[in-house]
Order: structure tokens, then C-alpha cells, then sequence
């Protein structure tokens, strides 16, 4: 796959995204949302894939905020064309089947925070740092920032960090939550890695329905009954009866995924 803001490769069972427009801090425009898109739906169709990262390109920056010069002049219309592409490209990497983890190897702030938060697990470097200082040009978070970071560290500190628009460390963000584990940074991506390969040796199709069984928890009207149904659909898969088998006989499974 070629694009012009993104690099992608396969590494195993695993696609790995790098936002790659360092000379802006990587930050994110709508081409690059689009190439977003296009990846994830190719991610969804490819069986081959387990697991995703997302990162950025260099050491200074994840994604360091949406391209401001791009909607500086953006109509009511226009901002609620914006939103709503970026609801929808980030619910596609929300709601994907398969674990998705943020690498933040830098600043994560606005649409990049935003990002981040789209995905599944987030490991940071050391130097990373996370805010939605929207505020500070007149609007607020648009991609969902007000939604998930209010779930990730609770309603309190969100109000606090979105009204402020101050950064958060590395080291507060994993206080608080929103970070799984903070990591030197020659240290991040093997920890991705680390994590994926932990979760790609249970069923695919297990992992598939626990990411729509917790999204659930906040979309469905009730999680619980969402969760009672995707515990039983498990029920017809192949992976199921592989797993039940392995244990009973005293081995490790072998998932394939159907």
C-alpha cells in the first residue's frame, strides 16, 4: 500500500501505521484521515492481519493536532463536514476487530490525542505528551475527544484537561488511564509488539467479540445485553470448540481465526 501521509507495513501478523508528515508534527488532514480509512478498511478484509500499531513518524511527535491552515476558514458546514468524516473514520478504528494499539512516541495532542484514543491500548514514550487544547483556538475536540477522554479518566479531570487545554505527562496519563503503560522510548514499539503477541495467542474471533462486547459498555442502549450476545455467538465458532478441546486435553490451542 502507497500513500502520501502514511507508511505501512507488515510485520508478521501485524500492520503497523506510521503518520508520516514530520515536517508538521504529523499533523493530521483530511487526506490523510482518508488514507486513514482506506487502510483500515483493507485491515478489516485482510484475515492475514491480527493486530494494528499506529505511530509517528520521528521522536518529537505522534500526531500533533489536526491540520489548523486547512479549516481556519471552515463554515458552520464545513466543521460539521469535518466532524463527522473524523467520528467516522475514528469509530472504524474503535469498533475494528482486531486490537488496535497506539505507539505515542511524542506530542498527542488535539486530533492526535483524539487518535490515540480511538485505539484499543496505548503504550508512551517517556517524552509523550497528551492534550485537547482546542479551547485555545475558539472550538472544542471534534473528533470525539470530549466522548473518550471523558470515559477513559473520568468525567472531573476531563473537564479540568479540556477547559485548561493543559498537557498531560506521560506519567499523569498513565495515572490516570488513559495510558496503558509508559516506556523509554527505544523501548515503545517492542512493547507493542510484546502486548500484540500476548493477545494474538488467544481466538481472534474471542478478541473480535470482547472489542464489540466493552464498546458496547458506551454505544448500546445496554451493554450487558450486547455482552450476552456476543458471549453466544462465540458458541458457533470454530475457535470455540478449538479452545474448549485444548484445555480438556491439556494443550495449547491452535486458533485459526473462523
Amino acid at each position: 500500500m502507497t500513500y502520501n501521509n502514511l507508511l505501512t507495513e507488515v510485520n508478521g501478523q501485524t500492520m503497523i501505521i506510521t503518520i508520516n508528515r514530520p515536517r508538521f508534527l504529523n499533523a493530521l488532514n483530511q487526506e490523510t484521515l482518508r488514507e486513514l480509512e482506506d487502510v483500515f478498511t483493507k485491515i478489516y478484509e485482510d484475515d492475514s492481519i491480527l493486530g494494528v500499531i499506529i505511530t509517528g513518524s520521528g521522536e518529537k511527535a505522534f500526531v500533533a493536532g489536526a491540520d489548523i491552515k486547512e479549516f481556519a476558514n471552515f463554515s458552520k458546514t464545513e466543521g460539521l463536514q469535518m466532524a463527522n468524516f473524523g467520528h467516522s473514520v475514528f469509530d472504524m478504528i474503535e469498533n475494528c476487530p482486531k486490537p488496535v494499539i497506539a505507539a505515542v512516541n511524542g506530542f498527542a495532542l488535539g486530533g492526535g490525542c483524539e487518535l490515540s484514543m480511538a485505539c484499543h491500548l496505548r503504550v508512551a514514550s517517556e517524552n509523550a505528551k497528551f492534550g485537547q487544547p482546542e479551547v485555545n483556538l475558539g472550538i472544542i475536540p471534534g473528533y470525539g475527544g470530549t466522548q473518550r477522554l471523558t470515559r477513559l479518566i473520568g468525567k472531573t479531570k476531563a473537564m479540568e484537561y479540556l477547559m485548561t487545554a493543559d498537557m498531560l505527562s506521560a506519567t499523569d496519563a498513565e495515572k490516570l488511564g488513559l495510558v496503558n503503560y509508559v516506556m523509554p522510548l527505544e523501548e515503545l514499539m517492542p512493547k507493542a509488539f510484546d502486548l500484540l503477541k500476548k493477545i494474538n495467542q488467544k481466538s481472534p474471533m474471542a478478541i473480535a467479540h470482547l472489542i464489540h462486547s466493552v464498546n458496547a459498555y458506551f454505544d448500546a442502549p445496554d451493554g450487558f445485553e450486547a455482552e450476552q450476545q456476543e458471549f453466544a455467538n462465540c458458541f458457533e465458532t470454530e475457535d470455540f470448540k478449538e479452545g474448549t478441546t485444548a484445555f480438556m486435553e491439556k494443550r495449547r490451542a491452535n486458533f485459526t481465526g473462523k
